[in-house]
């Protein structure tokens, strides 16, 4: 039976590419990358050679009918981004959707993906979180930082060279520049870094060091607020977070 798999790929290091994930690419029947361009030297290192579709956010609307005839014909199809999960801060949400609409089969293979690791480094707690991804550039943006205000969970978001001081700056202002963060850019890679330390300090660091590659920020959650009782029984009050 025909089957739609989501591929992880290598966000960095070659060698994180599973066993697995390369015997699913060589016997899929049709392989859907983000980038071909990407795709190309990552297949080729590893002797996978197959005919590759693009499959990106702005054709994924278009082409989610063709692939979906494709497994209803019975071939296998496997998808890749450029590099991690496919679906995460990537193509594939799209694509999973409709191949379960039409009853077909869909599987994720475990494998790369940057914000864990990212996670696990920052020293912030890491039994709950919640994954923001890419906050909205402009539209939205402003609403969503002032809703994160008050969530406690360890909160963790992608975010580009370019716009990372602008972006640190802004969670100082709504989060406070003595929240705990940590940042890391190129994981896995030969310049992997990460700076741990107040909102404040990280924000330093890199208004004087390098700011290329991709970048993870792990922001501590707002403490959580305790209720408690009065002696009395009659008042309530709140502590945390200087409340």
């Amino acid at each position: 039976m025909s089957k739609l798999y989501l591929v992880p790929t290598p966000i960095g290091n070659m060698e994180d590419m599973t066993f697995r994930a390369i015997r699913v690419l060589k016997d899929a029947d049709v392989i859907l990358a983000e980038d071909t361009r990407t795709s190309a030297p990552l297949l080729k290192h590893f002797g996978i050679d197959k005919k590759v579709f693009s499959h990106h956010q702005h054709n994924e609307h278009q082409s989610a009918t063709e692939i979906v005839r494709f497994l209803k014909e019975g071939k296998n199809v496997a998808l890749i981004s450029d590099a991690g999960t496919p679906a995460i801060s990537d193509p594939g949400f799209f694509l999973v959707r409709e191949a379960l609409k039409n009853g077909l089969d869909v599987e994720c293979l475990p494998g790369a993906t940057a914000f864990v690791p990212a996670l696990v480094n920052s020293g912030l707690p890491a039994d709950r979180f919640t994954f923001e991804g890419f906050l909205p550039v402009k539209k939205g943006r402003q609403t969503r930082l002032k809703e994160l205000v008050e969530e406690e969970r360890t909160m963790i978001f992608y975010e580009s060279p370019h716009r990372l001081l602008k972006t640190l700056e802004e969670f100082g202002e709504y989060f406070g520049v003595e929240r705990q963060a940590s940042v890391s850019r190129e994981l896995t890679k030969m310049f992997e870094e990460t700076v741990r330390g107040t909102l404040e300090e990280v924000k330093t660091h890199f208004e004087t060091n390098v700011l290329k590659g991709e970048f993870v920020i792990c922001v501590e959650g707002r403490e959580k607020v305790k209720s408690k009782r009065s002696k009395d029984g009659n008042r309530e009050w709140r502590e945390g977070n200087g409340e």
